[in-house]
């Protein structure tokens, strides 16, 4: 679940960087609760950099 709610946010939405606080604060008002909060901008920070890995 939060796998694909991370990477279908990643796709879509602009903003999201490597960053795992900065991916916190846009996610402030949108998720539910800290915990799926914090999962889901921690894994957007690792699609970020395995995006960022397979570019150079």
């Amino acid at each position: 679940m939060i796998r694909k709610a991370a990477s279908e946010l990643f796709t879509t939405s602009e903003g999201f960087s490597e960053d795992f606080d900065k991916n916190k604060k846009i996610l402030k008002d949108t998720m539910p609760s800290k915990s799926v909060r914090n999962k889901v901008a921690g894994q957007i920070a690792r699609l970020a950099k395995q995006k960022r890995q397979t570019e150079i």
